[in-house]
């Protein structure tokens, strides 16, 4: 076996934190197993990254170098990703469970007949020392601990926030392994011409440690400002509920729930929002839940840490000058 391997995700030329978490996770995996563990780099120009995937414990890194993987689409990294799959059968290849990391894992999986567990909190080995992961179901209401069949390779998305990166070891010296991939047209299947980015420079929500999130309560649009200056204050991004974003009042990228994006920041925000299941399924696993209603019944009560039942915008301008003046200090 060629070992655990980690799909290092990057983007704009540096290494995704998620990466750096699941590696974590993996590096405790290779030694109890006595396997190495091996990143995998694929895109246009990824050696220059090697040597950072390799600081936080990938022992090898095989770089997929070509000019047609310049920009992340699933058939091209897919296609190159199952090559070498096949050629040097690892036993595990994880993933972080970002956007690119769930649409490739699901794509090579399919492609393998592997067994894949997807979103997973937890991972470890069982008492025979086989791959077991845990990981919620029904909108987060149970979790389930999954186990997996005697065939390689076992596959697994990790959920970013979840685990906790090592600390990067620069005098780790990773052996770089440069693959020139077979890649044609049709593996590629689709043609990126532009790629035209909304977000600045801030976290994608999913990597986020702060999120402060809106709801109905915040009545339109214009009154996001007040979040928009508490996340700044704090470090953190702006999501939304829902029912916020079925409004118009904030782009769909801003979605947080079962059918947004599924997040687990250390400390979430939840202003004016009342807790539907969908929501709660979304951010349930959230380290700290703050929560800020007029409703005392709202449903977010019963999974917040701290609760505030008054007026959201009686509360957020002074809580927002108030870290203003710790922030100064």
């Amino acid at each position: 076996m060629a070992g655990i391997w980690v799909y290092a995700e990057h983007k704009d030329g540096k290494v995704k934190k998620v990466t750096f978490e699941v590696l974590g996770a993996a590096q405790k995996l290779a030694e109890k197993k006595g396997e190495p563990l091996c990143g995998v780099l694929i895109g246009s120009g990824v050696e220059a990254m090697a040597s950072i995937v390799g600081s936080y414990g990938a022992d090898k890194v095989y770089c997929i170098e070509a000019d047609e993987l310049g920009t992340y689409t699933t058939g091209g990294f897919a296609k190159a990703l199952c090559d070498l799959v096949r050629q040097e059968e690892p036993s595990i290849v994880l993933f972080g469970a970002s956007i690119n990391g769930k649409d490739l894992s699901a794509r090579v999986a399919g492609r393998l007949g592997a067994g894949l567990a997807t979103d997973c909190t937890d991972i470890g080995l069982d008492e025979t020392g086989g791959l077991q992961v845990r990981r919620p179901m029904f909108s987060g209401k149970v979790y389930a601990d999954v186990v997996f069949a005697d065939t390689t390779p076992q596959m697994v998305s990790i959920r970013p926030n979840v685990m906790t990166a090592a600390a990067p070891d620069t005098s780790r010296k990773p052996e770089v392994v440069k693959i020139t991939p077979a890649v044609t047209s049709e593996d590629l299947m689709v043609h990126v011409k532009e790629v035209v980015k909304t977000g600045g420079e801030k976290p994608d929500l999913t990597e986020a440690e702060i999120i402060v999130s809106g709801g109905r309560g915040m009545k339109g649009p214009e009154n996001y400002t007040i979040l928009e200056e508490l996340a700044d204050i704090l470090g953190g991004v702006v999501g939304a509920s829902r029912s916020a974003v079925d409004a118009g009042w904030r782009p769909q990228s801003d979605q947080v729930g079962q059918s947004g994006k599924v997040v687990t920041p250390n400390l979430y925000i939840a202003a004016g929002i009342s807790g539907a299941i969908q929501h709660l399924a979304g951010m349930g696993t959230s380290k700290v839940i703050a929560a800020i209603n007029k409703d005392p019944e709202a449903p977010i009560f019963k999974k917040a840490d701290y609760g505030v039942v008054d007026d959201l915008f009686k509360v957020i301008p002074p809580f927002t000058e108030e870290c203003k003046k710790l922030k100064a200090e």
